[in-house]
């Protein structure tokens, strides 16, 4: 073979392989976004909003689904998503029950068994009750937790322990309350607690303001207090903060996508990629307005240092209100 012909084949076999490289990994089969709760709640609704994103921003080169797997305060999906090691099809909604369900021991699962692949928004937390309730405002739910904290069934998603039980106990310490004598009640998504409030078998509901600016526009729930630094727009607009009424209560939880532990540093940036752009769409902004979202995209390096920090002041919250296994 000529030199000037061994040299273009070299030529040749390098560019392909630099645009071979350039390219690097993408989904070869469907991807499955795997949700620890019942259709419905706020981490259904995220799922969804990721899935609409990239599929209409085509994102991806394959299809892509919502998997519920409800139960056991999202460690069945945890264990679902923890048995694909290695696989990048599968992707989980991580929320801070990664943190709580290993801190009071009801799963042997943490974070430190996935892949966090980028952290989405920060969902604050709203306490609402039913519109025919005597609890009026803050004050009135304080002063009834003050004379008997058991007085007040408070339900949540997903489980004992999860950032809306914790929002509660928060609440409870602020006031001067033993968080641990709260009438607490654990349901398998915010959709079904919301039910049950509706229904009038529960006085209180602790979730995310999506899941009830609904029933709030439609007087038929009423939200006391907000969990933010700030009010919220819209139908919450005339909803105060807990700092307003002389509790200091700032608390939200986390949603983020986290992927199977062993995936490549090559398909977390892909992750990182799509997601980026996924949540920078106009229809996005649009979710994050609509549901009461507070935008804070955080890529894989710095949110794995976030997580570890959220992990060890999250264990002193449940220390304190009694719930973290000793």
């Amino acid at each position: 073979m000529k030199a000037w012909i061994k040299l273009t084949v070299a030529v040749g076999i390098a560019a392909f392989t630099g645009i071979a490289g350039a390219q690097g990994w993408s989904p070869s089969r469907n991807v499955e976004i795997v949700v620890g709760s019942a259709p419905g709640g706020s981490n259904d609704k995220t799922a969804r909003a990721v899935e609409k994103a990239i599929v209409d921003a085509k994102l991806i080169p394959t299809s892509i689904t919502v998997v519920n797997r409800p139960g056991g305060g999202s460690s069945i999906a945890f264990n679902y998503v923890n048995q694909k090691k290695g696989d990048a099809h599968t992707l989980l909604i991580g929320t801070t029950a990664l943190l709580t369900n290993h801190i009071v021991g009801t799963s042997p699962l943490s974070y430190m068994d996935f892949t966090p692949v980028a952290s989405l928004f920060n969902d604050y937390v709203v306490f609402a009750v039913n519109a025919n309730s005597s609890i009026k405002t803050g004050k009135d739910l304080i002063a009834k937790l003050k004379e008997n904290p058991q007085s007040v069934s408070i339900g949540f998603a997903t489980t004992l322990g999860s950032h809306n039980h914790i929002a509660a106990g928060l609440l409870a310490k602020s006031v001067g309350v033993n968080a641990r004598n709260l009438k607490a009640i654990a349901f398998k998504g915010s959709a079904e607690a919301v039910t049950q409030l509706l229904g009038g078998h529960i006085d209180m509901v602790t979730t995310a303001a999506g899941n009830v600016a609904g029933h709030l526009a439609g007087g038929r729930l009423r939200v006391i207090g907000v969990s933010s630094d700030k009010r919220f727009p819209g139908a919450f607009a005339e909803v105060p903060t807990w700092k307003e009424q002389g509790a200091n209560l700032v608390y939200g939880g986390w949603r983020a996508i986290m992927a199977p532990k062993g995936i490549t540093p090559e398909q977390v940036a892909y992750w990182e990629g799509v997601l980026r752009k996924a949540t920078q769409t106009p229809e996005w902004k649009a979710g994050l307005e609509k549901n009461y979202w507070s935008d804070d995209f955080v890529t894989s390096a710095q949110f794995s240092k976030d997580i570890a920090k959220d992990y060890n002041d999250i264990k002193a919250v449940l220390v304190d209100i009694g719930l973290a296994k000793q």
